[in-house]
């Protein structure tokens, strides 16, 4: 009996240790940018250079080219740009890839992160501003 109430307790630690994952839409993603909620962009390069992307975003690809990840590796480029306990907002192409990072990003402690469920398909079909990716 203690070893399943100290179970239960110990899930439900777990449970409140997570990241809040909050689905946005592009008005939400303008709304914290000006505010000064660090954006990461996980696409790619590649991607970067064909459609520009929001400015002031953080250039962090989650997949690459072939679809593979490195978690690790990406979650130290991310905690030199946002620590665990500031809000992050991360953007793809369409909010699919994001889906994967923003879990990841919750269960590495993150307390609030947000998912921008259009991607920037739905930033750019809306009339909003786009950049050139930084070398």
């Amino acid at each position: 009996m203690i070893k399943q109430l100290l179970s239960a307790v110990l899930f439900m630690v777990a449970l409140c240790a997570q990241a809040q994952v909050i689905n946005i839409d592009s008005a939400e993603l303008a709304r914290l940018a000006a505010s000064g909620v660090t954006v990461i962009d996980i696409r790619t390069e590649p991607e970067w250079k064909e459609t520009g992307v929001v400015s002031g975003s953080k250039l962090l690809t989650f997949f690459d080219e072939k679809g593979r990840a490195d978690p690790p590796a990406w979650l130290a480029k991310v905690k030199a740009v946002a620590q665990p306990d500031q809000p992050v907002v991360l953007i793809c192409r369409s909010g699919n890839r994001t889906r994967a990072a923003t879990q990841f990003l919750s269960q590495q402690g993150y307390k609030t992160v947000y998912n921008v469920t259009g991607g920037l398909l739905e930033w750019r079909k809306e009339g909003r501003a786009v950049v050139p990716a930084a070398p």
